[in-house]
């Protein structure tokens, strides 16, 4: 079953990388999914039922729309703080507490929050990441843990978990 859902999942990739459908590529992409599910897949993560979920790609699908803004809205924000001549920034250290329960979906989760700019997650310990943020704008830590992680924990949690 492994093997199966990293083949459907490696050739959805192959398409999205080549975007095309002529037959000789889908030909290769097949060869290469197939390859790819037999030499990994007995490496890929457990619950293997959860690949054929159709509702986890809706729900992956408007996380990549949300990450996205929340991705603009960083590169403006440090943008502003570069560019700005007294240079606004007070780092911190800001403890996240997880409501997610898989190491793959903190992985996606620590990997979302280190792509967007300003951020930088340093370690996860139990039920808690540590994450570096490049301006402190007020004293409340649940208010960080919410800016930082909220959006993405949510959504992450109903695509993984």
């Amino acid at each position: 079953m492994k093997h199966i859902g990293l083949f459907i999942i490696s050739f959805i990739f192959w398409l999205l990388l080549t975007w095309t459908f002529e037959l000789a590529s889908i030909v290769a992409g097949l060869l290469v999914a197939g390859l790819t599910a037999i030499i990994f897949g007995k490496y890929f993560f457990e619950p293997t039922k959860k690949v054929f979920q159709i509702h986890r790609y809706i729900w992956g699908f408007c996380y990549i729309f949300i990450f996205t803004w929340e991705c603009i809205k960083a590169n403006i924000d440090v943008a502003y703080r570069v560019l700005h001549p007294r240079m606004p920034v007070k780092p911190c250290i800001i403890r996240v507490p997880l409501n997610i329960k898989t190491s793959f979906a903190r992985t996606m989760l620590a990997c979302s929050i280190t792509m967007t700019p300003g951020t930088i997650v340093m370690d996860i310990i139990d039920n808690d990441m540590y994450v570096h943020w490049i301006y402190m704008s007020s004293d409340n830590p649940d208010e960080y843990a919410y800016k930082i992680a909220g959006k993405f924990e949510k959504h992450i949690k109903k695509i993984f978990e």
